[in-house]
């Protein structure tokens, strides 16, 4: 999702030399063929995106997997990226870095000064390791690597999989085929009280290249909108949009994870960039995407 918003993006501003690799294609997290691509395609600039992610039960289910997926992957590239005379990395992480009870909304210095929500905490752990990582070669080898943080996600080539997608599509294609269905209710996670805050994809890739082109300095830049809503009434939302016109029900059985996860984004509107996406326009514009789509898993 990430990695093509960022090329459409960037095929906008007329850059033709994009160089991208699926997962199939190069396993970021064998060290040899990382250093082999870099050798061979010597890039100028690196949007590191790739990460193996997932929601609250992925997370909680797969906690190595996310812990050693992402350390490998940074580690590799941005290794690899200092090795071969990479200009500008840009590392992109998760709001999931903050404690669990940071104060509202999440400012950057608040990174480590508090325990990590527990379902979450092996892929927050392996994303503080890369803003460190960052920090630590432009510490000591003077490279041009930053890091930004993500509020939660939604946008075109999203994941669906209702065992390991994140909260916005997996209650679009539960209120996509429940309407479908006439299903007379659809159930959702948790109390519905946690606070999310959403940032459609292609939002994120303008503020991407933004960075790599106004920041240069250590430390995080939060990205998100500033604004959050409760789980409950982003299924509202979400109903709305689809036309489900059936009743919601919450499974209190479920975790709800972090109670609030808004970001402080005073930073980076500082910096002269600020999200132009409304949630429900967002929203919209996925559903009329994937409205037909029939899913297999």
């Amino acid at each position: 999702m990430v990695g093509s918003a960022l090329a459409r993006r960037l095929q906008r501003d007329g850059y033709t030399n994009i160089i991208t690799r699926t997962s199939a294609d190069l396993d970021l997290r064998n060290q040899q063929a990382v250093n082999d691509f870099f050798t061979q395609q010597k890039p100028k600039q690196v949007y590191l995106a790739a990460a193996k992610v997932g929601g609250i039960h992925a997370n909680n289910v797969y906690r190595a997997e996310f812990l050693y997926d992402n350390l490998m992957i940074e580690a590799n590239i941005i290794e690899a990226a200092y090795r071969n005379g990479v200009e500008k990395l840009l590392f992109l992480g998760s709001s999931c870095i903050y404690p669990k009870m940071a104060p509202q909304p999440l400012r950057e210095e608040y990174l480590l000064t508090g325990l990590l929500e527990e379902t979450n905490e092996p892929y927050a752990i392996a994303k503080i390791a890369g803003i460190k990582l960052c920090d630590a070669y432009r510490a000591q080898y003077g490279c041009n690597f930053i890091s930004a943080m993500p509020t939660n996600l939604f946008g075109p080539n999203d994941n669906y999989n209702l065992n390991n997608s994140h909260v916005l599509p997996a209650l679009l294609r539960k209120f996509i085929v429940a309407k479908r269905e006439n299903k007379p209710e659809v159930i959702i996670w948790g109390s519905g009280t946690p606070l999310r805050e959403f940032l459609h994809v292609d939002d994120l890739a303008d503020a991407c290249v933004y960075l790599m082109q106004q920041y240069n300095d250590a430390g995080l830049v939060n990205i998100g909108t500033g604004t959050d809503l409760s789980i409950l009434d982003l299924a509202k939302l979400v109903a709305r949009v689809t036309g489900y016109e059936g009743e919601i029900k919450n499974d209190t059985a479920k975790p709800d994870g972090t109670p609030r996860k808004l970001m402080d984004v005073s930073k980076l509107t500082g910096l002269g960039w600020t999200a132009t996406i409304p949630l429900e326009k967002g929203i919209e514009m996925v559903y009329e995407e994937v409205k037909d789509t029939v899913w297999q898993n």
